[in-house]
């Protein structure tokens, strides 16, 4: 079976086209800049890439270009549309209505619709990808994975806000959760991986937004992300928890307005913020390891707040049995983890700092003598996607 992985993005649309059967990608790409003149497509095939400038000024556009090549003669890799057997698309947000994947109709149309409160600029996105193939393929099965769902299993406790219990009846504010779909693949790649089947589990997917989510025999039950991606442990460019007051303070010192202070915590906070180097972990990294005070600042500031939220899902979980990094930073920066580790030895946490100093391959971390496993599992959110939707259209 051959499955496309769409993640449409409010100006973006991700893609894969995955052979099932012998569970590789036959094609992938990244279409940038939707709704504009100067929209390109990025398309990779094996080994090679191939940047294609067309303008797209919607995702039914972009779908239809991007079709175009997966069947064009130099650049394709199918003869025709119909060799596709399904389509997953990922959701962000499924609010309460979703705990786990489903085939797409006009009702769970709706139902996205209705969480777009809750995820103002990805849900419209996700369901112009969805009507767009639907259009351009009226006859092939389509899923959706929803960011949210993995984390419906969360209880009330841990999912509820300390505010007045009548905004969450009657606006349905409370911790949602996302990267679902990458906490999920990595803990059921951990049991494969292990031969295993470990009790309580922290997996960290750290890249440029980044979540801890706590997994008890295989459920999450608790998870830093919350109403909003902004929420949990300090990222690249977001903020992560603070006081609340900031925001107001903030708002009224520089006269800021809502969308100018969200602005500042989404896309100039983090140790980004901090450090004002770079959004991006691998400079903070380069200038941590030649002595810049801001970079180490910054750095020391993201190991501290991750251990002591694995710490605190320790406490959530009832104990530990092991540690899950993943995600760009998690897989990729082994100081960064050898730093959060030598954090957790209180917790019985020993790392093999030989073998972690290793990049995006699995691989177990720790010590013969660790109590707490430490394991490198990198993500595949797409075959996860792909995963799901097979289940649902075999």
């Amino acid at each position: 079976m051959k499955v496309l992985v769409l993640n449409s993005g409010s100006s973006s649309l991700k893609y894969q086209l995955i052979d099932m059967d012998k569970k590789i990608v036959l094609a992938k790409g990244n279409y940038e800049r939707l709704g504009s003149k100067e929209a390109f497509l990025t398309h990779k095939v094996e080994d090679n890439k191939y940047v294609l400038e067309h303008p797209a000024l919607d995702h039914e556009e972009a779908i239809a270009f991007v079709m175009k090549q997966l069947t064009d003669n130099k650049y394709g890799v199918i003869s025709d549309l119909s060799d596709i057997d399904a389509v997953g698309h990922r959701v962000v947000h499924g609010g309460e209505a979703f705990s786990d994947a489903v085939l797409i109709t006009e009702e769970v149309i709706k139902a996205i619709q209705d969480c777009i409160v809750l995820a103002p600029l990805h849900n419209p996105a996700g369901i112009l990808g969805i009507r767009a193939c639907q259009k351009l393929m009226p006859n092939v099965k389509m899923v959706g994975v929803f960011d949210t769902a993995f984390h419906q299993t969360i209880p009330e406790e841990n999912y509820l806000y300390s505010i007045p219990y009548r905004y969450y009846e009657k606006y349905k504010i409370r911790k949602y959760g996302f990267h679902g779909t990458s906490h999920k693949y990595v803990s059921q790649k951990l049991a494969e991986f292990s031969k295993k089947n470990y009790e309580n589990v922290v997996t960290c997917h750290l890249g440029q937004g980044a979540s801890l989510c706590a997994i008890k025999n295989g459920k999450s039950i608790d998870t830093s992300m919350g109403l909003t991606p902004l929420a949990g442990i300090t990222m690249c460019a977001r903020s992560g928890d603070i006081d609340p007051s900031v925001v107001t303070y903030l708002m009224e010192q520089e006269k800021l307005t809502t969308k100018e202070v969200m602005n500042i915590l989404n896309k100039e906070s983090g140790v980004y913020g901090i450090s004002e180097i770079s959004k991006d972990f691998r400079d903070i990294e380069e200038q941590y390891q030649k002595g810049n005070q801001k970079a180490i600042l910054a750095a020391t500031h993201y190991d501290s707040i991750v251990a002591q939220y694995i710490a605190r899902y320790a406490v959530q979980l009832g104990g530990l049995d092991a540690i899950v990094f993943t995600g760009g930073i998690g897989e990729n920066q082994y100081n960064t983890r050898r730093r959060i580790c030598n954090k957790l030895k209180f917790l019985g946490v020993e790392l093999d700092e030989k073998v972690n100093e290793v990049r995006g391959e699995e691989k177990e971390l720790s010590l013969p003598s660790s109590k707490v496993k430490i394991y490198l599992i990198p993500t595949d959110e797409e075959m996860m996607i792909a995963e799901e939707t097979i289940k649902l259209v075999k």
